[in-house]
């Protein structure tokens, strides 16, 4: 349906199923030869699609190797797009990365996560509404989840004072890939449907 629309129109609908206007097959741009020193950040911040789209393109060339989305967070094995999107499953659209903790922490990755989306509306990113699209940082380690808390309570007291953050932090459990035609979604469809809540604010640096 979406292939038929204006681009302008297009940017208010997501497909459940995929076409030829998607981009088929398996996800461009993957890393090859991911070192065993690489990391794992995983956050959800509303559709994936322009989550996976802003950090790719602000971390791309800084140490970010691959960046996935996905499902996370429920109990449901092997879901799909459309059960996520039907909230039963328990899952949040995710994007998992994978980095080089030796150009880029994983304090910068979360500090651009509370940039880029807005924490404090919960269950909700612009007008898309439900448990899928909350906020959340799904940690790999203790020490990640010390610097999640961390980060948070700073962004709580210097960025978003207006508003209680939301955002879950929780320990990552089992990862499922999106489909393949979600996989870099806006790169191949660069009319595609973008939250309005995803865009980088302007705030200061976090002290």
């Amino acid at each position: 349906m979406a292939s038929l629309m204006p681009n302008f129109l297009s940017r208010f609908f997501r497909p459940f199923t995929s076409s030829s206007a998607m981009g088929l097959g398996p996800a461009e741009g993957g890393a090859q030869n991911i070192p065993d020193t690489a990391q794992k950040c995983t956050v959800a911040a509303g559709c994936f699609w322009g989550v996976e789209h802003l950090f790719r393109k602000n971390f791309g060339e800084q140490g970010l190797y691959d960046a996935r989305v996905g499902y996370i967070g429920g109990d449901v094995n092997n879901p799909n797009y459309r059960a996520v999107c039907s909230g039963r499953t328990g899952h949040a659209e995710a994007l998992q990365m994978t980095f080089d903790p030796s150009r880029l922490s994983y304090t910068t990755l979360l500090e651009f996560f509370y940039k880029m989306h807005d924490p404090t509306t919960k269950d909700r990113q612009g007008a898309d509404t439900g448990t899928q699209y909350r906020s959340a940082i799904f940690y790999h380690s203790p020490e990640q989840e010390k610097v999640a808390k961390e980060v948070t309570e700073k962004a709580q007291a210097q960025w978003w004072k207006g508003g209680k953050i939301t955002t879950e932090i929780l320990e990552a459990g089992q990862w499922w890939d999106a489909e393949a035609y979600h996989q870099l979604y806006l790169h191949k469809n660069p009319g595609g449907y973008e939250c309005p809540a995803h865009y980088v604010r302007k705030f200061p640096p976090l002290s």
